[in-house]
């Protein structure tokens, strides 16, 4: 069985609160440090009753998972009569994604994107094995440590799947609309393909600097409609590589039922290096693609298997800033675009995670 990972609270005279170094739909993110050790870590707060409620469940996904490729929650506290909520996390000097494309020049290298996919697939792997659905998966929630090792976070909208149905009903889902499944913005239940396509948007995100789907659109539910009801995908980057895009296409498939799973795609030659993609069958599938198919989860395997990515992560993992001047002018240019819009609609961090339920 998974270890707890959730240990005991430092209390508020052993640790100093430092700067702001982010905020979401819970509430805002402290970088902290141990009066005891030196060593920093993460607070989450929240003071309203949405934010308590996303930190509460949070702790409740992540109290019972142990993976390399998941941010570790190391405690909890309560304030002035539980008013407010402070989560403790690891601190992942790195940054978000998000953070690092902005650094170097707006979007990464392919080799660099192939690297930090595999090991987000390692991450969805775990969680769909143990019957999580992360349901916000994008830049913003995929932290990077220095040494190149990627870890998801954010699971404030994360689902347990339960062990009676093969989706669970979607007016308890939450996550951000322009990284969200068709079938989940249409009310048709969610299940673990919904972080494939997810996974599909945020590897775009990372290619071209931009929200996936872009800025083609006057208002937020414009954009829900037309990813719920029309037959397309989001414009795929157009100097992908042909592997690339073959990956993009498996994991941006409208039918979920026809959408590959985390454990095929690690197969894939875009993550995997192999000249040729072999599809994995059901018997050998070790992630499931619904929760059907869950059975005990004994230990996590992936660390081993997963050792020479990290290590090509160590090599490569900032290579993108000798992408040149080009990239960066094409970027600034985009981002002026936006600028004379009056509004970025199409930011990950304008477009807020919405919770329902």
């Amino acid at each position: 069985m998974a270890r707890n990972i959730l240990c005991s609270s430092p209390q508020p005279s052993e640790w100093v609160k430092g700067k702001v170094i982010g905020s979401g739909s819970f509430g805002t993110v402290y970088l902290a440090m141990s009066k005891a050790t030196g060593s920093l870590f993460v607070v989450k707060s929240a003071e309203s009753q949405a934010g308590l409620q996303s930190l509460e469940n949070e702790v409740d996904i992540l109290e019972n998972l142990d993976s390399p490729h998941i941010v570790k929650c190391v405690g909890q506290e309560g304030e002035n009569g539980d008013r407010k909520f402070n989560l403790f996390m690891e601190y992942m000097a790195g940054g978000s994604l998000a953070d690092v494309a902005e650094k170097f020049g707006g979007a990464l290298d392919e080799g660099v994107i192939r690297l930090y996919t595999r090991e987000i697939l390692h991450g969805l792997k775990y969680l769909h094995k143990n019957g999580i659905v992360h349901s916000d998966l994008k830049c913003k929630n995929v932290l990077l440590g220095l040494s190149g090792n990627i870890k998801l976070a954010d699971f404030g909208c994360a689902k347990r799947l339960k062990n009676s149905s093969s989706t669970q009903s979607c007016n308890s889902a939450g996550g951000t609309p322009l990284w969200m499944a068709p079938e989940v913005l249409r009310n048709e239940g969610l299940d673990f393909a919904a972080d494939i396509w997810s996974l599909g948007c945020t590897i775009i995100e990372m290619a071209t600097g931009n929200s996936p789907w872009g800025g083609n659109f006057s208002n937020p539910m414009a954009a829900v409609l037309k990813i719920a009801q029309c037959n397309e995908t989001p414009e795929l980057p157009r100097q992908f590589s042909k592997e690339g895009l073959d990956f993009l296409a498996k994991c941006l498939e409208r039918n979920p039922r026809k959408r590959s799973m985390a454990e095929e795609l690690l197969h894939h030659p875009f993550v995997s290096g192999k000249q040729e993609y072999r599809n994995t069958s059901e018997e050998d599938a070790c992630s499931p693609a619904s929760v059907l198919d869950l059975g005990l989860y004994e230990g996590d395997d992936e660390s081993e298997e997963s050792s020479d990515g990290s290590e090509r992560l160590r090599r490569i993992a900032f290579s993108t800033s000798c992408r040149g001047e080009e990239k960066r002018t094409s970027h600034r240019r985009r981002h002026s675009h936006r600028h004379l819009n009056g509004s970025d609609l199409v930011s990950s961090g304008n477009w807020v995670t919405v919770r329902t339920g």
